[in-house]
């Protein structure tokens, strides 16, 4: 039996025959929240963003989708070092150097090598998508914690690619807010783009 199963895993409500459990919905919207205060520069995003990952971890861990339950524990990892690594005042912006985006290139081809085939011995649920969603989005939050602008236009290819990933394994509610996350990605680099100025 995994962890979390029972009442959290118990469906809340069904939408065109997909069964939203109460896991899955709390998931979705401390997402939201976190994601959306993240786009407005604000420290806030990062407390918001723990209880959403730790959330998500669960759920992912139920479905066996072991990459995107591990991202979570990253996750949580970099809203702690983004809380005492932002000012109380919010985040302060800035271009990444040449150098900085090799090194994120050439981390993120490396890592995906690495973690599919491990993924895969473990016995885990779509191991190269999964895992490419797991390398780039460690990676980004990393960016993110770094105050980087380009972190939204690397969370707008994530989060299509996450949103096509979640709902061809038919977590469909999770496909929408990745959809809404790709929206939310294009108003995070206007924002940050006006915070800079």
């Amino acid at each position: 039996m995994r962890i979390g199963k029972g009442l959290i895993m118990k469906t809340f409500f069904t939408a065109w025959g997909y069964e939203v459990s109460y896991l899955e919905l709390a998931s979705v919207i401390t997402s939201l929240i976190a994601v959306i205060l993240g786009a407005r520069g604000t420290r806030w995003a990062w407390p918001w963003w723990v209880v959403s990952s730790s959330l998500y971890a669960l759920f992912f861990y139920n479905v066996e989708l072991f990459a995107s339950a591990i991202l979570q524990l990253i996750f949580i990892a970099a809203a702690i070092w983004g809380w005492f690594g932002w000012k109380p005042s919010g985040v302060e912006p800035r271009y990444m150097s040449k150098r900085e985006r090799i090194i994120w290139i050439a981390s993120l081809l490396a890592l995906w090598a690495i973690t599919a085939p491990l993924l895969s011995n473990v016995g885990a649920a779509a191991t190269w998508p999964d895992s490419l969603l797991l390398v780039s989005s460690a990676l980004t939050q990393v960016i993110m914690v770094m105050q980087r602008n380009e972190t939204w236009v690397m969370w707008f290819v994530i989060n299509v690619f996450g949103t096509w990933h979640y709902t061809r394994q038919e977590y469909f509610f999770t496909g929408v807010l990745y959809s809404v996350f790709t929206l939310v990605a294009v108003y995070g680099w206007i924002r940050w783009l006006q915070l800079r100025k």
